[in-house]
């Protein structure tokens, strides 16, 4: 309580009164009088009320604050502190005094306060009665409103989250107001308006001008089968005098009256959601990753769960029997809903559909179809008992199958579902399922094909690489190739062991530029090609200018190659090169050199002259030799990774197999972004 003691002294007691709160729009009086009915205590608010400072009534009778009593009628201090003593707590209005000489209608509080040992005194609150009768009413006129206004009232804090609401805007919502409180507005309304509901919010608590009447179509969370059209104000809520920054705002419910908003808001939210699925669906060339795509952009403004599926033809031109049994393979799946929907659309691979069932129906017709999920459609349907009973456990009310149709061909299906808490699929929800069938059946078959390709380029590739390399008594070699991922297109890259007369190896790894079939088909051409040249036994320069002429003929306009004769005899390498990476060599001590001086251009460009260079290889000496991929990565200089390979080459020494796969692991990116292949060659000399 700020209060002012004999003397001027000041302290704050337990009354004082702090900026923004009730206490600012009431102004009240502390003050205090002791057994003598004598002012001991003046706090800050007494001089606004009473007039007078601490230093006229401090040690003065408290009579001198109240209007003179009536003939024959207690005097005013004496009834307000011989009550506040032997009732502990008294409240009540009386007559007071202002300094001025004018009398006003006062509320005051009183209760004794007595000190350990001291003398007792009642602590008096004072405040005029027709500042305390405006308030109450103000706030007795709040409290109805809330309490039986039928329009939905709402207060938002600056961060505009719920800090008061009424029933009316909770029952529109559809769920309590305690549930509301502390959120964020816009987490109760599923909305197609790509934000402006938030932004139009944002910028009244942003102190903008007031919205008055705006009509907004959303879809209340608590009631997700209702569609609704609110006419909403709302304002700035005013700072004075301390109060909390944020919106007030009023909202009605206007769906009867604006059907045509509805509707059009329920179009908006479909073409959000086709929108939105273009966007999202095909963003690779992977078949699983777009179908889970398509799963992942119809929940969960179209549905509650959602799979696809690819029908297991015998072949591309069979045509559908509706007579026979359907096989589906399961890729893709989805829910929102808790267990066992989770299980019922995951815990599948195969699914095998009787003659009869909604599936065979949708082939039939070859458009998209809803149905009621009741013990009809489960027996039609569901071959598996314990499947048949997840179905049913579920909470799904409704599904609605869509053929997934691309080259005229069915390649699978998408089958969405609802709860029991969401309205029944619509003859506009059929359409848009088969539009968004229909979209994502064409990216599925580009990814489908695609990945056909890959694997044939991947086939082809692994046929013309060699199974099985030449040995020898005097090279040990471990090879590896490691294809790209399945983002990349399959690469180029290939190497070979060739033994030659009088113990002589040849080691040779090249590199077709491109991708695909036709790079598979160019690599196995050169490696052939190589292999016969070598058995010539020509100059490692001569070979690759034999090559070069070849791969012009070929039509093979880059690529590149290294090319090395080690003869155990002298321990002594030929190397040529076509523009190919340098190799590395490692030596017993531990060093690796790399072997740079190899000059030559690529295969295929012609006119340019290659040369050999011939270096001495100590006993036990390992050749490293690997394509761009081992070293080349996004965001990396290329001399930065011929560097690391150094460095991993010059590591724990061991077996080959142990250091290229040591190699492989840490050097290449996960996954592989490039075709790679990595040699590893310990040479020895013969005795």
């Amino acid at each position: 309580m700020p209060s002012a003691r004999p003397g001027g002294e000041a302290s704050h007691g337990p009354f004082w009164s702090e900026p923004g709160t009730l206490l600012e729009h009431v102004p009240v009086a502390v003050l205090g009088i002791d057994d003598d009915d004598r002012v001991c205590y003046w706090g800050p608010g007494a001089r606004d009320l009473f007039g007078h400072d601490s230093t006229d009534v401090l040690s003065k009778p408290g009579a001198v604050l109240f209007a003179d009593a009536p003939p024959g009628t207690p005097d005013p201090c004496a009834r307000l502190t011989g009550l506040g003593r032997t009732q502990g707590y008294w409240r009540g209005r009386l007559p007071a005094r202002h300094r001025d000489g004018t009398v006003f209608d006062c509320g005051f509080r009183a209760f004794s306060v007595t000190g350990s040992g001291g003398p007792s005194v009642v602590m008096v609150l004072a405040s005029r009665s027709d500042e305390l009768d405006r308030v109450k009413t103000n706030l007795a006129f709040l409290d109805a409103l809330f309490e039986t206004c039928p329009i939905g009232l709402v207060m938002l804090d600056e961060d505009l989250r719920y800090v008061h609401l009424n029933q009316a805007l909770a029952d529109m919502d559809g769920l309590p107001i305690e549930a509301h409180l502390g959120r964020h507005a816009d987490e109760f309304m599923i909305m197609s308006d790509g934000g402006e509901f938030r932004r139009m919010l944002r910028a009244v608590a942003l102190g903008g001008a007031p919205v008055v009447g705006t009509l907004v179509g959303m879809r209340p969370r608590g009631h997700p089968d209702r569609d609704q059209v609110r006419s909403v104000s709302f304002f700035p809520l005013s700072q004075a005098v301390g109060s909390r920054p944020g919106v007030g705002g009023l909202m009605v419910d206007v769906t009867d009256r604006e059907q045509a908003i509805l509707e059009a808001t329920a179009s908006r939210r479909r073409l959000a959601l086709l929108d939105g699925a273009s966007t999202r669906i095909g963003t690779t060339l992977d078949v699983n990753v777009t179908a889970q795509e398509l799963v992942d952009a119809s929940m969960p403004d179209f549905c509650d769960g959602a799979v696809v599926e690819v029908v297991e033809w015998m072949d591309e031109t069979e045509d559908f029997d509706p007579g026979r049994p359907l096989f589906t393979r399961r890729i893709a799946s989805g829910t929102i809903l808790p267990s066992p929907a989770t299980e019922l659309v995951s815990g599948v691979e195969k699914v095998r559909y009787p003659p009869g069932s909604v599936i065979h129906d949708m082939l039939q017709s070859g458009r998209a179809v809803s149905a009621v999920v009741n013990e009809e459609f489960v027996a039609r349907t569901v071959v598996i008992e314990s499947r048949a009973r997840l179905m049913v456990e579920s909470g799904l009310a409704c599904v609605l199958v869509a053929p997934l149709i691309a080259r005229g061909t069915v390649q699978g299906i998408a089958m969405f579902g609802r709860s029991t808490g969401r309205p029944a699929f619509t003859p506009d929800d059929v359409s848009l399922a088969g539009e968004l069938a229909s979209r994502a059946a064409i990216c599925l078959d580009n990814a489908r094909l695609y990945s056909r390709v890959q694997d044939i380029a991947l086939t082809l590739q692994r046929a013309l690489l060699p199974t099985a390399l030449a040995t020898g008594p005097y090279v040990d070699v471990a090879h590896r190739y490691e294809p790209g991922s399945r983002i990349t297109e399959v690469g180029g890259d290939w190497y070979d062991v060739i033994n030659l007369p009088d113990g002589r190896v040849v080691l040779v790894v090249g590199d077709v530029m491109g991708h695909g079939v036709s790079a598979a088909a160019a690599m196995g051409r050169l490696r052939i090609t190589t292999k016969a040249l070598a058995r010539h036994d020509s100059e490692p320069d001569e070979l690759l200018t034999e090559l070069d002429a070849c791969a012009q003929e070929a039509g093979i306009e880059l690529a590149t190659c290294l090319y090395i004769v080690y003869d155990p005899r002298n321990g002594r390498a030929r190397i040529a090169s076509a523009g190919h990476p340098p190799p590395l060599v490692l030596r017993p001590d531990g060093t690796v050199e790399t072997v740079d001086e190899v000059l030559g251009v690529p295969l295929g460009v012609g006119g340019a002259p290659f040369r050999t260079t011939e270096i001495e290889l100590p006993d036990q000496a390992v050749l490293a030799l690997y394509t761009d991929g081992l070293i080349e990565a996004r965001g990396r200089d290329i001399e930065a990774g011929l560097e690391a390979l150094r460095v991993e080459l010059a590591g724990e020494p061991g077996p080959l197999e142990a250091m290229a796969d040591r190699i492989l692991a840490r050097l290449l990116p996960d996954p592989p972004t490039d075709d790679t292949v990595l040699v590893l060659a310990r040479v020895r000399r013969a005795p």
